[in-house]
This record gives structure tokens, sequence and C-alpha cells, in this order.
């Protein structure tokens, strides 16, 4: 048993997606993510049974490229929550009509397949491979299956794709200098370079803008807003709830063990960008009029928060900013699920426009007040969980970043607070909304119920990635 089963059951499953026609697409879909599900988890029981699940053959002889895979604690979290949300991400999709329905799930598949191989890759430039395939099928989803004006859609998918293959080609060049001190790709060959303070700056500053763009950290967001508010939903739950985690896992996988002198040196520099994104992305939602880009600046700010204690060089930090990564993508995936309901109904996103939902769907507004409660970081939800950790960390190394940081829980309550009370509650509204069908609900639930026992029983996730992150700190600070 290896990590390899997980990669090809999500390639063959887009394959097979793909060739059963529009009218089986979906199911298919769903089936083989399931699949995929069932394999992450057999693979963690092996994992926690000690045996070796890892995966390693030579591929190209020259330059020497290992097509190697490896699975440590960190890297299970993350194709957990990849193959946890997109069956979810597919059921809640159910109720969408796509035109070329088999090419539209069979790129879903195919971008699950590139996520989990980055998760996983053990050898730079393979790792690069992956990294770069998942743009493309979230290229093709929002440019085909998006939503709004045409021309404007255009304009904001392909700045996207533009900003991020930049952003990742200064990450390729500093794979090729990697490559040619140390005769290899692979990971921990890699780990064993002695760099100069020179070289690792420059390193560090290659890495960091594939990265502050991918998850994207100000002032690198310029993309994010409109092409989560012009991506159909699946495509906007991918990027937001499993896509922008590449970039943070990376940081902690690749750059920070890599560069560690220059981290240390510009950890104050980038903590203060992750704090500014908080305070930045929280008081522009607070002034959004559409649903979704609300939840967009929302998820900015939360983000800006996780990417402040990935850098903080110490465990609370690392096991903070992962905790946060798991529970936000399981939230945000729930809240952009939420407003995919509302235009179901209403075919709108301006919240002006809406309102007495609760009249009508008491089941839904049950539901989707909890997420919201969740996303504010209520005590006893996962985000909560996470984003105490990360405060911590944070106060460790200046009480003012956790001062600063702290700032989303107010402003957060204050602006998703008021847009449930927009949106939700008041006088009934003069159209029919109809509540929650199976489909939704079950989609809903399994969100819920994943964030209110995480809340209370985080044990399980902490004993899996601190080894892990325990191991990356001591190669910083070795």
């Amino acid at each position: 048993m290896n990590v390899s089963l997980i990669l090809i059951i999500l390639l063959l499953g887009a394959f097979s997606t793909f060739v059963v026609g529009n009218k089986w697409a979906s199911k298919v879909a769903l089936l083989f993510s399931l699949a995929a599900l069932v394999g992450s988890i057999i693979i963690l029981n092996h994992f926690q049974l000690g045996e070796n699940i890892n995966y390693s053959c030579p591929w190209i002889a020259q330059p020497q490229i290992v097509f190697s895979l490896q699975a440590d604690g960190l890297a299970l979290a993350m194709v957990l929550l990849t193959t946890a949300l997109v069956p979810i991400i597919i059921l809640s999709s159910f109720e969408n009509k796509f035109e070329n329905a088999k090419s539209f799930y069979a790129l879903v598949l195919f971008m699950a397949f590139a996520m989990v191989g980055t998760f996983l890759a053990a050898d730079g430039l393979v790792y690069y491979i992956f990294w770069e395939l998942a743009l493309i099928p979230i290229y093709f989803i929002a440019l085909i299956w998006g939503n709004g004006d045409t021309e404007e859609r255009k304009k904001a998918v392909v700045k996207f794709f533009i900003v991020t293959l930049a952003g990742s080609l200064f990450m390729l060049v500093a794979f090729v200098y990697l490559y040619s001190k140390a005769g290899s790709f692979l990971i921990t060959d890699l780990y064993q370079l002695q760099l100069s303070n020179e070289e690792q700056t420059w390193i560090f500053g290659a890495f960091f803008l594939a990265y502050a763009i991918k998850i994207p950290l100000i002032p690198f967001h310029t993309w994010q807003a409109n092409v989560y508010q012009k991506a159909p939903t699946v495509g906007t739950m991918l990027l937001s709830g499993i896509m922008l985690k590449m970039g943070l896992y990376s940081v902690l996988r690749w750059q920070l063990p890599l560069a560690p002198d220059a981290a240390k040196e510009y950890m104050p520099i980038v903590i203060a960008l992750g704090i500014a994104g908080v305070i930045y992305g929280s008081i522009v939602a607070l002034n959004q009029k559409d649903l979704k880009k609300l939840l967009a600046y929302s998820s900015l700010a939360h983000v800006g928060l996780i990417a402040a204690a990935a850098y903080s060089l110490n465990l609370d930090g690392f096991r903070g900013a992962v905790l946060q990564m798991i529970a936000h993508g399981f939230v945000v995936v729930g809240l952009f699920l939420a407003a995919e309901i509302i235009f179901r109904r209403y075919e709108t996103r301006n919240i002006a426009d809406l309102g007495g939902i609760r009249i009508q769907a008491p089941k839904f507004t049950s539901m989707f007040l909890i997420l919201v409660l969740a996303s504010v970081a209520l005590p006893s939800t996962f985000n909560f969980v996470g984003e105490f950790t990360v405060l911590y960390s944070l106060s460790q190394i200046n009480i003012w970043y956790a001062v600063l940081g702290g700032t989303t829980i107010i402003l957060g309550a204050y602006y998703m607070l008021k847009m449930f009370q927009n949106v939700m509650l008041g006088p009934k509204n003069s159209n029919v909304f109809r509540d929650i069908t199976t489909v939704e609900g079950v989609s809903l639930v399994a969100i819920i119920v994943i964030l209110l026992f995480f809340g209370w029983y985080p044990k399980p996730i902490n004993d899996l990635i601190t080894p892990s992150l325990e191991s990356i700190l001591q190669i910083i600070h070795q």
C-alpha cells in the first residue's frame, strides 16, 4: 500500500467521468471522489500502524528526477482535507446544470489529482509539475462555466492565470539553482544544502513570490476577489477551500526549511503583511454589496492570519496555521455553498435585494448561522481552536501581533453578523424561498459535523501533524 493509490483513483476518475458522458458525469465523479476519500483513510491507517506508505521510482536520468511521493502527518492532513472536501463540493453541485458536464467534472477531479500530488511530492521538479497542473483545470472551470459579463470574466481569469504562472516561474528558477548545488531535486537532499545568507535571501524571495500570489497576501491579492466572484461556485470552493492551502502548506514544507536564516531575518516583515491582510480584508468586506465578494474578502482576512502564523517559526504557530487551514477549508466551502443556495432561489447575490429568508427556510437559516458563527471563531467550533492557537503563537513573538491579528475576530463578527441580519432576517420577502433540498442539506450537515466535532476534539489532527512540524522546526533551527 502506498500513497500513489490516491493519485491513481483521482486520475482514473477524471478519465472515466469524461468517458461516461454528460448524463452520468456528476455521479461517476462523486463515486471516484468518495473512493479517493476511502483510500486516504486506508493510507492514514497504514501510516498510523508505522508501515511504509511512501513511493519512489527513478523517472528521468539527466537531470536526475525521481518520481517521489512522501506522506508524513502534515501531508496526510492536507490530502485528507482535499479528499474530504471534493466529494462535498461535487455533491453540492448536483442542483446545478452544467453544459458539457463530463468535461466540467473531469476537470474537477483532475484538479484534485494535481493538488494531492502537490501535497505529496518529495522531488522539487515533480512538486513544481503538480503545482502548475492544478492551475490548468481551474482556469478552464472559471473561464467556461463562470458567471457575469463574459469579457469581465475573461479579464479576471486571464489575469489570475498570468500572475500565478509568473510567480511560479521564480520558484522554478530557484529549484534549478538548488539542483545545481545539490545535484538532485529530492527534498531530503535539498534540506542538507548549506546556503550562504545571500543565496538564502534569493531563494526565500523566489518562493515567496509564488506563495504570496497563491495564498494570496497583500499586495499580491488583486486577482482574488474578482476570480472568486466570477468563477462558478464549485470553482470558488476549490480555490478557497483547497488551492490556496497549497501555498500555505508549501511555506512550511519547502520555503522555510530551505532558507531558514532568511526566514528569521524577514519574519517581522512577512508577519506584518499577513496582519495587514487581516485588517485590509476585514475593512473592505464591511463595504461589500455582493454576498460572494464579501465572503472573498473575508477569506483574504483569515488566510492573512494563517500566513502570519506559518512564518512565526515556532511550533504553536505552525500547528495553529495547519489547524486553521483545515478549519477554514471546511467553513469557507460551507459559506460559499450557502451563498449558492440563495442564488439558486433568487438569482441575485446583491445583499440589498435579500432578507426575510428565515421565515420561509428555518432549516437553512439554522445551518447558515452555525457556519457564520464558526467563521468568527465561536468557542466549540474548529475555527476557534485554530485561531486561538495562532494568536497565542503570535503573542510569543510580540503581543502587538496578537492584538492586531485579533481584530479579525471583532471585525469579522461585525461584518458577518451584519451580513446574516441583512440576508436572512427581517420581514418576509415577496419572492418564495423554498427550504434546502436533501442534497444541499447533506452537504451542509457534513461540513457542520466536522466543524463541531473537531471544535470539541482536535486531538486526532494535533497528534497527526505535530511530529512533522517538529521535524521541520528542527531543520530550521539546526
